[in-house]
């Protein structure tokens, strides 16, 4: 059986490891923050786009007749 000293000292392991999940959790969080800003900046628009995976080419042989 342990002893109070071992007991206190796992105690002593299992929060500084719950610490340091803490801590990389709330730096995962931030630096996903700031890769997600970084990736696409937001333009307005004076009429609405239409994408290429919508229009249909009369050379494309994806397009189905």
């Amino acid at each position: 059986m342990p002893t109070t000293f071992q007991k206190r000292q796992k105690e002593m392991k299992r929060q500084e490891k719950q610490k340091l999940k803490l801590e990389r959790r709330a730096q995962k969080k931030l630096s996903e923050g700031e890769t997600s800003s970084d990736q696409e900046e937001l333009q307005v628009l004076n009429a609405p786009q239409i994408l290429e995976e919508f229009m249909d080419l009369p050379n494309d042989p994806r397009a189905k007749h």
